[in-house]
């Protein structure tokens, strides 16, 4: 089994920064791709950013784009988030997610392990 750990959630001002991390732990797979979610209230849990195994490949959200991030420290087991020119709208609960393979993917449906979630919330 694997447990991820998300962290570094907090609140924020508007157009300020966070940095998320995704800690893995446990029966981690040899090679593993790493995705970020966030699920803001009333609405349903959406994409973010995802990861490939190597790190050479990178996909994100177009309303992240260029503003997030993603990155991996696969020594550490640990994913990163870095969320800069933050918005009102980026307001929600970050998961990250994971799944054993090389390839990134973008539906939630892929992942096989979740985190609890860290809440992001941006003032306006």
């Amino acid at each position: 089994q694997v447990q991820l750990v998300e962290s570094g959630g907090g609140l924020v001002q508007a157009g300020g920064s966070l940095r998320l991390s995704c800690a893995a732990s446990g029966r981690t797979f040899s090679r593993y791709t790493t995705g970020w979610f966030r699920q803001a209230p009333g609405k349903e849990r959406e994409f973010v950013a995802a990861i490939s195994w190597s790190g050479g490949r990178t996909t994100y959200a177009d309303s992240v784009k260029g503003r997030f991030t993603i990155s991996t420290d696969n020594a550490k087991n640990t994913s990163y988030l870095q969320m800069n020119s933050l918005k009102p709208e980026d307001t929600a609960l970050y998961y990250c997610a994971a799944r054993g393979g090389t390839y990134y993917y973008t539906n939630p449906n892929e992942y096989d392990y979740w985190g609890q979630g860290t809440q992001v919330t941006v003032a306006s």
